[in-house]
C-alpha cells in the first residue's frame, strides 16, 4: 500500500467531506463522515494508480512527509 498524505475538509458547497490526495493529480472522493470520505478516497487511489499502470503514466512516490502550501 502506498502511504500518500490524504487532506479531508468539509465542503459547505457539496455539504459532504472531501479527500484529496495532492501527489494524485484530481484523486479526490466524498463521504458523508470523515471515514467514509477516506474509505472512498482510498477507492479512487487504487483506481487512480491502476488506470496509471493501464496506460505507462508515471506514479509518484509519495513524499512520506506533510505537503507544505503557500
Amino acid at each position: 500500500m502506498r502511504k500518500y498524505e490524504v487532506i479531508i475538509y468539509w465542503s459547505q458547497e457539496d455539504e459532504a467531506f472531501v479527500a484529496e490526495i495532492p501527489e494524485l493529480p484530481g484523486c479526490m472522493a466524498h463521504g458523508s463522515t470523515q471515514l467514509a470520505a477516506l474509505e472512498n478516497v482510498n477507492q479512487a487511489m487504487e483506481l487512480w494508480l491502476d488506470t496509471a499502470r493501464e496506460f505507462g503514466d508515471p506514479i509518484p512516490e509519495p513524499k512520506g512527509r506533510r505537503l507544505q502550501y503557500a
